[in-house]
């Protein structure tokens, strides 16, 4: 009886636990089973010790006379239910094995549309919200229809029981779409906000509509006509409105954050919501200008902590994207930052200024992570913040938890092209490059052609020494003035030792009387090229050129790790051994705590070791980079493939030990 229980209790659980959250049955459920059948267990086996089934009914085991009792009838048939529930045991744990284990491995390993298409059904909280339609005569108000949606957006998302979309994916979406359920599908989304802004003067009036995607039922419906002096209100209505309809329970803590009104100044929040349209579009001339409308509007409200705290924001990107990195710059961050902590220090905007500032400016990785920890236990539909624990810890070495953080981004954020490379870079670093080329085609489905996606997918087949099907895409690629897809380009040249066919893109650089830091590494694989096909006065006229820009940069920048590496690069195409080794240490110094960049200087030092005849010190090297996970100087990291195929890494061809690595298989 011991044995029948304990098979038909487990078999139960399995089977509950797989069927049950199939219909969406609550947890505790499950718990419930769990806990009933553990404690059953010792009621039936006294029962089965105390009584006996008779041909007379149950009676008490002592009061069966021998004649009467079918015990060991019983017995035979209890030994054949426990095997044949055995067997049915045996053959779910197969099936669990074999085919649902299966599955849930290819549900993990490919996150990205599968899950976002499928989230519509799943969760009916989800939502996203559409551009709003500017319906001012004055087309130079659209800025302001775009700020509402934003700052209604921000709101739902700090509501923990909703799924919200982030604005990156749904503002390539018109106002009102014709196919709903085509943009629910896309987004992953059960619900869809739309709405639209009318400022006449100082009168604004706004209309919004909660839709049902599956029925086109309209859950919810407002409009609201106020002054400018009352607007501050309306976000926080809305937001309120949306989740009642959607049976989202606001906590005490999320309805008091929602009824905070940044300001009470209608100048200042005008040119704080002109910021942030201009914010959102991550370019220099863009971020710059979003600087000036924050400015605007902490002059003419200094206590108002929300624009200083996107202030700080705007700087931060300004100083690691766009290579701003003087002390003036880091100074207005630093300054911004910490006029938003004084005035608002729990503002979850401020914390994200703050996490941030330690991870653009500082280069604090691990203090920017825990604040970011944090904030995301309030704010966990914030797609900025998801990504950036997923960039945070690559930075720490941390892979697994980073690609798990910007899969988990992806699902807020389904539309972000940029995110989306982020996310495959991730699995190049790591060498997973099945998983790469799965989740770049699922991206070339949404953005077909692409350039950079396909770039990354002719880099994921260099890496594994499939050229043939590399050349394919390739041939695909015909990059603009911007230069974009040349990384695949070049590669293919130097694997194939074909250096004239990459050659023609770099004319106009290579004419160019001044260099920018940020084509300093399109110079040096120009001159890399000159060099390969032969052409050494060439080469040796680009890697000048380099040097010079890099010292240049420097002047200005000089604990910049990327010019430091740069101008040592090229000081060893000039032949200049002991500086260019001097200036790779001084740049792993700078990158000491970063693994995504970190790696990256170790094997230009392993090829500036090879370059001299270190084959010691390089193999050694190319070892340790093998069994490391981090971003190549293209995107793919070293591989027993690229060792092979490599021009570079000639000068080691014949030593046993290299051969060996290059015959390895991938970690």
């Amino acid at each position: 009886m011991a044995g029948l229980y304990l098979v038909g209790a487990w078999l139960l659980t399995q089977v509950a636990s797989t069927v049950l959250p199939t219909f969406d049955v609550p947890g505790w459920v499950l718990r419930g089973l769990i806990i009933t059948l553990a404690l059953g267990f010792f009621p039936a086996l006294i029962f089965s010790w105390v009584f006996e089934l008779t041909p007379q009914g149950l009676k008490r085991d002592e009061d069966v006379p021998p004649e009467q009792s079918i015990a060991p009838q019983t017995a035979r048939r209890m030994n054949h239910m426990i095997i044949a529930v055995l067997l049915l045991a045996l053959g779910y744990f197969a099936f669990d094995k074999f085919v649902l284990t299966a599955r849930r491995e290819a549900a993990q390993l490919h996150p990205t549309i599968a899950t976002n298409e499928s989230a519509a059904t799943a969760n009916s909280k989800s939502i996203a919200v559409l551009p709003f339609e500017n319906l001012s005569s004055d087309k130079e108000n659209a800025y302001f229809a775009d700020g509402i949606q934003d700052e209604i957006l921000t709101r739902l998302s700090k509501i923990a029981a909703l799924k919200v979309i982030s604005r990156t994916s749904t503002q390539k979406y018109k106002s009102a779409p014709e196919n709903l359920r085509e943009v629910g599908r896309q987004l992953g989304v059960a619900n869809l906000l739309e709405g639209s802004v009318q400022k006449i003067a100082n009168s604004v009036h706004i209309n919004v509509q909660l839709i049902r995607v599956a029925t086109d039922e309209h859950l919810w419906a407002e409009s609201y006509n106020r002054k400018l002096d009352d607007i501050f209100g309306v976000e926080a209505e809305v937001a309120e409105s949306i989740a009642s309809a959607l049976n989202a329970k606001l906590t005490g803590a999320e309805q008091q954050l929602l009824a905070q009104k940044p300001t009470n100044n209608p100048p200042a929040y005008d040119a704080y919501l002109r910021g942030l349209g201009q914010l959102g579009a991550v370019t220099e001339n863009s971020l710059n200008a979003a600087v000036h409308s924050f400015e605007e509007a902490v002059r003419i409200d200094p206590k108002f902590a929300l624009a200083w705290a996107e202030l700080g924001r705007a700087h931060s990107m300004i100083y690691f994207h766009y290579m701003d990195r003087s002390e003036a710059r880091r100074t207005a961050a630093a300054n911004s930052v910490a006029e938003a902590v004084r005035l608002q220090p729990q503002l979850p905007e401020t914390q994200l200024a703050r996490a941030d500032f330690q991870y653009w400016v500082l280069l604090d990785y691990r203090g920017a992570r825990d604040i970011l920890e944090q904030l995301h236990l309030s704010w966990p539909s914030n797609a900025d913040i998801v990504q950036d624990l997923g960039w945070d810890s690559a930075r720490l070495g941390e892979w697994k938890k980073s690609a798990e953080y910007l899969d988990k981004a992806i699902s807020l954020n389904p539309r972000d092209l940029y995110l989306r490379k982020s996310a495959v870079g991730g699995r190049l670093a790591m060498r997973d490059f099945a998983t790469a080329l799965r989740m770049l085609d699922d991206a070339l489905q949404i953005w077909p052609g692409d350039v950079g996606l396909l770039d990354l997918k002719a880099q994921a087949f260099q890496a594994t020494g499939q050229l043939d099907q590399a050349q394919t895409i390739v041939d695909q690629l015909h990059p603009g003035p911007d230069r974009d897809g040349l990384n695949a380009i070049v590669n293919q040249a130097i694997l194939r030792r074909t250096p004239a066919i990459a050659l023609p893109y770099f004319q106009a650089l290579g004419k160019q009387a001044v260099v920018n830091l940020s084509d300093l590494p399109d110079l040096m694989g120009f001159a890399n090229l000159l060099e390969l096909s032969g052409d050494k006065t060439k080469a040796r006229a680009m890697f000048l050129k380099a040097r010079d820009a890099a010292e240049a940069a420097l002047k200005e920048q000089p604990d910049n790790a990327l010019p430091i590496t740069l101008r040592a690069s090229a000081l060893a195409g000039l032949g200049e051994r002991d500086a260019a080794l001097s200036g790779i240490d001084q740049s792993l110094g700078l990158t000491a705590n970063d693994a995504r960049n970190h790696g990256t200087v170790e094997e230009i030092k392993a090829r500036v070791l090879t370059r001299f005849g270190e084959k010691d010190r390089a193999i050694a090297l190319l070892q340790h980079l093998l069994q490391i996970s981090y971003d190549g100087p293209g995107e793919a990291p070293l591989t027993p493939a690229l060792l092979r195929l490599d021009p570079d890494f000639d000068p080691l061809r014949g030593d046993p030990r290299f051969e060996k690595l290059c015959q390895e298989q991938q970690p």
